[in-house]
């Protein structure tokens, strides 16, 4: 077994340390999700945390972890009998990115419960993880019922596993940590809250931590045992202290004044529900015990409310994580101060100071991720020129960026057919959930039981397989997979007109507002997202295909516009984008958003050279959507005829609304040419 790397000699990230360490005396507090770049220590981190928690006593044979003095009732295993059992040091089990359900929860043997009557149940990870850590890298590219699925369990302690009437239940008690890159996308309000505590880790600018991470990681690889060894001190004093902070947790007392801190904090960031009240109560509270005290005080309310509420005021993914310290620190002041420490406090510290374990090393002092600040206010921009006669702007020069308009709620856009991408809310495809339209022989191991198919398939074999009690003879070609049509997520491609037709501001507000809306309704329905823009004389990528919308929103937000309008060489870059893609994920079908005006000048015949383009796509089968942004008295109608050319349907800004006409929804038009009407 390869050694870890030491917990004591990860180089600075103390937010990150302190979470982890508070999660390990006190699971209760939630877990923690680890926000940030590539590089920044968060895997090291939490594998490397098993090293510190206790060992503990397990039943014998038990693969549930059970304790020996109080084992589960209800055990797969068991029952078992209270006494002494073995010990085994605590687990950190690690969640793939690719795991099934199956493989997360365990699964049954549908063959023997069918045949047998028996309950043949494999346990899956979050059995193995009960009692112990459960980890999860890139949760935000996890699937969404998976997430659903390991956060049930954290909440509840158990885990259910049901096939078609037969159930089993089992103890699922861990440590839940999730790390992810925003880069890649975020996890939705709803599961964020899930997490106890969120921190944002980035790797340090000051070149003397960049250089001592360097030549500590170069120690480890050279010798890792050489290097644990010598973090040795250091790791058994922290595993002595959580130890001890265990121990003490009972006795430390939350005072009225400290939750009247903490229920004001939760008001005045105006977060939803009551979870964060309690998670920030047991935080403070495991942050005294941390300290070596039994009483809580402010400075532990205040160090709560930076570690659980971040995450929990993002209200769209285009908000930004962080925390206004000077308006916390004004509500602490506002409803007074924590109670009063006791003199003899064996640790007068606090959290603040003597929260960490030491660490020896040239590294100075080290400060924590600064929350990111709010962007000040920009002054008004100069106005723009409006549009002259034609839609025309009086320049064409390059005109600066304008504010998007606020965000609406959009039509629904779909691609036609039954596709087999990732899971997703927008179009119609073949999934592992939802309805059950049909069975089929399974390929593997089989998963969702179809039971009529099944006793359809075995009925007429009974008497040639010599059943004769009441029991249904199945054999394994009998066995029927559900087939069942859900949801996917697709591609949306976004090509935005940036030219000098659409520069006008109030145009290109209700332009940018618009394309925002969309890509706020990509992020609910578990789309990737890209971003082409074309103006003056060329296409840009302004962002390849990504899961992360937000940054697809920071983008647009910059988009400047003026110049004329190359429409063949957006449509031709983004035909290049969508080709590249569908060798990298073929199964994820595309969706292309077109939002312009129709115009097409610059260049020899624009306008033949943008009809080309678009019947290249019509040629692939590419659904498509235009949003015409067309406006005034006089309109020619280019969009619509861009759309007829790309095979899709147009549509105007003031129709792109969920709410223009009561339960609207669209059905984008494929390439097959079959216009499908508007319900």
């Amino acid at each position: 077994m390869s050694t870890p790397y030491p917990f004591t000699a990860v180089v600075g990230q103390d937010d990150l340390r302190l979470a982890l360490l508070l999660n390990a005396v006190s699971p209760a507090v939630g877990g923690v999700l680890v926000r940030g770049e590539k590089g920044t220590a968060k895997s090291t981190a939490v594998r490397a945390l098993s090293a510190l928690l206790p060992e503990v006593d397990v039943v014998v044979g038990c693969r549930f972890s059970c304790a020996p003095g109080a084992p589960d009732p209800v055990c797969p295993d068991g029952p078992h009998e209270t006494g002494p059992g073995s010990s085994r040091p605590a687990r950190v089990v690690e969640l793939p990115v690719g795991a099934s359900e199956d493989r997360l929860v365990g699964a049954l043997d549908i063959e023997r419960a069918l045949a047998e009557g028996v309950k043949a149940f494999e346990p899956g990870l979050l059995a193995d993880a009960n009692r112990g850590v459960l980890y999860v890298d890139e949760v935000n590219l996890l699937h969404d019922h998976l997430v659903d699925l390991l956060l049930d369990a954290a909440a509840m302690g158990s885990s259910y596993v049901e096939r078609e009437g037969v159930s089993v239940r089992h103890a699922a008690r861990f440590l839940l940590v999730g790390t992810m890159n925003p880069e890649e996308g975020e996890l939705r309000p709803q599961l964020l809250d899930r997490f106890g505590l969120t921190v944002e880790v980035a790797a340090s600018r000051e070149p003397d931590l960049r250089v001592e991470v360097v030549r500590r990681r170069l120690a480890y690889d050279d010798d890792p045992a050489a290097f644990a060894a010598r973090w040795a001190d250091e790791e058994d004093a922290v595993r002595a202290r959580i130890v001890a902070a265990r121990a003490l947790l009972p006795e430390v007392r939350l005072g009225d004044a400290a939750l009247r801190q903490i229920a004001a904090t939760c008001a005045a960031f105006e977060v939803d529900g009551m979870r964060a009240d309690i998670v920030m109560a047991r935080t403070a509270t495991t942050l005294a015990a941390w300290a070596g005290r039994t009483v809580v005080l402010a400075e532990d309310v205040r160090q709560a409310a930076l570690l659980a509420l971040p995450h929990r005021r993002r209200r769209n993914p285009f908000d930004a994580p962080g925390l206004d310290e000077e308006k916390l620190d004004d509500t602490l002041e506002e409803f007074g101060g924590g109670d009063d420490a006791p003199e003899d406090d064996p640790d007068p510290d606090g959290p603040g100071g003597g929260g960490q374990p030491p660490q020896d090393g040239p590294e100075g002092p080290q400060d924590g991720p600064v929350d990111a600040a709010e962007a000040p206010a920009q002054p008004e921009e100069p106005a723009q020129p409006e549009e002259g006669r034609g839609g025309r702007p009086a320049g064409s020069g390059e005109q600066s960026a304008v504010k998007a308009a606020e965000p609406f709620r959009t039509k629904m856009l779909s691609v036609p057919g039954l596709g087999e991408g990732a899971a997703g809310r927008r179009s119609r495809a073949r999934t592992d959930h939802g309805r059950t339209t049909g069975s089929r022989r399974p390929q593997g191991a089989l998963t969702k039981l179809h039971l009529a198919a099944t006793v359809q398939a075995a009925a007429p074999h009974q008497r040639a397989r010599g059943r004769s009690g009441r029991g249904l003879v199945v054999r394994r070609d009998d066995l029927r997979q559900a087939t069942r049509e859900g949801r996917e997520g697709n591609l949306v491609l976004f090509v935005v007109d940036a030219s000098g037709s659409m520069a006008a501001r109030q145009r290109m507000s209700a332009v940018k507002g618009a394309v925002l809306s969309l890509l706020l309704d990509a992020y609910q329905r578990r789309d990737k997202v890209g971003l082409i823009t074309f103006r003056g004389k060329d296409a840009t990528v302004a962002l390849p295909p990504t899961s992360s919308v937000d940054a697809a929103a920071v983008r647009l937000e910059t988009l400047p516009t003026g110049g004329r309008t190359p429409l063949s060489a957006g449509l031709l870059k983004a035909h290049d984008v969508l080709r590249v893609e569908r060798m990298r994920d073929p199964a994820r079908r595309p969706l292309l958003v077109v939002v312009t005006d129709g115009r097409a000048t610059g260049g020899p015949d624009p306008v033949t050279l943008g009809t080309r383009a678009a019947r290249l796509h019509a040629a692939d089968g590419t659904a498509s959507v235009v949003v015409d942004c067309e406006s005034g008295p006089v309109r020619l109608g280019l969009a619509g005829a861009l759309a007829g050319e790309l095979g899709g349907t147009a549509v105007t800004l003031d129709e792109l609304r969920a709410d223009s006409i009561a339960g609207l929804v669209r059905d984008v038009q494929g390439a097959s040419g079959a216009h499908r009407r508007v319900a």
